[in-house]
């Protein structure tokens, strides 16, 4: 289903590219260009021949591997986005690490100590994470961890260390859905007959949340984890802006304001592409975590 689902999503972008307004030949020529210099531009990117014409033709190329070169700055797209795409990886996969590391167990204590002080304080943690938007947490981080304290950066990227902060903040929302979806994933599974039975042949209480009840609690986290990852790829595009990192959110944000619509659609089909493939990953990890998952297809 991925092949369909990129095609789609690449129709769609390219349609609204196309019939916003915007001349890309004026954009690439500036407003100083003669009429004759846009009209012969116009004529050798093809943009006269119809919309259907043009998609095809878009298609075709993009299979070749050929993506165009940006129109703002006459550069191969391919070279553009791969260039900044490993900052924007490393941003996503140290924020989901973050995310799953604090979340799962988190939610793990508050079912295992439902209704205590440690449930209420963590379920009350969570909400307040969820309630924050990235890009306000990291201008926080900035002022607290940056300007006041001097202890990490707060723009840039020059090592490893340039990316803490931004990791952080974009966990936020997404450690507090995981660690809400596994508190009740834990308290459905803690519930079942399975686990009384267990109990009550004298499994340690270790033994039962561990072995037990934690393997079969992770399958709708698991899917919650691989689609918050692919949702991060696309979300760094404000906390890209706010700690000046050359990724590329920040360049999708600078092609759509220039119209540059070859940039605009290979980013967009590589983070889909992306997307698609952690969804496929998540298919697969569940045969492990699940072996009767696993057996219906053997």
């Amino acid at each position: 289903m991925i092949i369909p689902v990129i095609l789609g999503i690449t129709f769609i972008v390219f349609s609204i590219m196309s019939f916003s307004p915007g001349d890309p030949a004026k954009i690439i020529l500036g407003d100083g260009a003669t009429e004759e210099a846009v009209q012969q531009l116009r004529d050798e990117l093809g943009l006269d021949d119809p919309f259907f014409v043009r998609y095809f033709n878009y298609v075709k190329n993009a299979l070749k591997g050929d993506f165009g070169k940006s129109y703002r700055t006459n550069i191969p797209v391919y070279e553009e986005i791969f260039n900044r795409f490993p900052v924007t990886l490393r941003i996503s996969f140290f924020s989901i690490c973050i995310a799953a590391i604090v979340g799962i167990p988190i939610g793990i204590i508050a079912a295992v100590k439902r209704y205590s002080i440690l449930d209420v304080s963590s379920m009350i943690f969570t909400l307040l994470l969820n309630s924050m938007p990235a890009f306000w947490l990291g201008l926080l981080l900035i002022l607290f961890f940056s300007l006041k304290l001097d202890l990490l950066p707060a723009t840039g990227v020059t090592s490893w260390v340039s990316y803490i902060l931004p990791s952080i903040a974009l966990s936020g929302r997404t450690t507090a859905v995981i660690a809400r979806m596994t508190r009740s994933s834990m308290l459905e599974v803690i519930r079942k007959d399975y686990i009384r039975t267990a109990r009550s042949k004298g499994a340690s209480e270790k033994r039962i949340i561990w072995k037990h009840s934690l393997r079969n609690a992770m399958i709708p986290v698991v899917t919650l984890v691989g689609i918050n990852f692919g949702i991060l790829l696309g979300s760094t595009i404000l906390i890209e802006s706010v700690f000046a990192m050359p990724g590329v959110g920040s360049l999708l944000i600078t092609a759509i304001r220039t119209k540059d619509t070859p940039i605009v659609l290979a980013d967009i089909i590589l983070l889909a592409s992306c997307f698609s493939l952690i969804n496929l990953t998540v298919d697969i990890i569940y045969g492990f975590i699940d072996p009767r998952i696993k057996s219906q297809y053997n």
